[in-house]
């Protein structure tokens, strides 16, 4: 728990363990390249060809329109960003550095590259498909948190289930292709975590890095800094509310 950021005391100034070396910190490009994005509810012929052009020319793109109601989203931002606000003695005995529990808090200051350490702690839960009772094993507070991320995982995995359908039928394969055993496990969900920092620009609050599972869906926060790799360079991600 002495590693959770969300419960340290304000920081005036980066203590040195959090900051990179300048070649260590990705650049803003200053590429005027936006990342495309989709409107779920067009027709979809038109749909199918954005989501496919968009997976060969960046990797990455935005959906609109999705289906996932704001109310889903605006509930679960509040009830996550009140998790955070627990006193330590609440999250204390959810706070596990074992990378096999699937269940847990942990913090980036644990994730070290060299001696530097990240900006950020993170509540990660497994979900069943449905989620069923796989929520028991979530945290007990506070008192609604079960309860709206069960309402906001079960539709946000329909969006994932439907892109991979949209990319196997502009590649030319069977629309479940993809269904079955390898999305028959659980949906992760990493709920990232990012204090006021007292010099952002100096530190990191992830690595660059390539997700290694099959599909992620990323809702971002108002917190700034996303960005992705595009030809060799990073820029970076406008927000779209309410968008993936």
């Amino acid at each position: 728990m002495a590693n959770l950021l969300s419960s340290a005391p304000i920081h005036a100034s980066l203590p040195d363990c959090f900051v990179f070396p300048p070649d260590q910190r990705p650049p803003a490009s200053s590429q005027a390249v936006s990342l495309p994005v989709i409107d779920l509810s067009r027709g979809r012929d038109e749909v199918r060809r954005a989501v496919l052009d968009a997976g060969k020319e960046l990797g990455f793109f935005q959906v609109v329109n999705h289906g996932v109601s704001a109310e889903a989203i605006r509930d679960m931002e509040a009830v996550c960003a009140e998790f955070f606000r627990l006193p330590a003695e609440e999250k204390a005995a959810f706070y596990s550095e074992d990378t096999d529990k699937p269940n847990r808090l942990f913090s980036s200051t644990t994730y070290e590259l060299g001696d530097e350490k990240y900006w950020r702690d993170c509540l990660r839960l497994a979900c069943g498909s449905p989620v069923g009772d796989t929520k028991n094993n979530w945290p007990d507070k506070p008192k609604k948190l079960r309860e709206v991320v069960e309402k906001f995982v079960e539709p946000t995995r329909g969006v994932g289930m439907e892109l991979l359908r949209l990319l196997c039928e502009g590649m030319g394969l069977r629309p479940d292709y993809f269904e079955g055993d390898l999305t028959g496990g659980n949906v992760i969900i990493n709920v990232n975590h990012y204090p006021p920092c007292p010099a952002p620009g100096l530190t990191l609050g992830l690595p660059p890095h390539c997700d290694r599972n099959l599909i992620t869906l990323l809702l971002q926060s108002t917190v700034p800094g996303l960005q992705v790799s595009y030809k060799g360079d990073w820029i970076n991600v406008e927000l779209r509310p309410t968008g993936f």
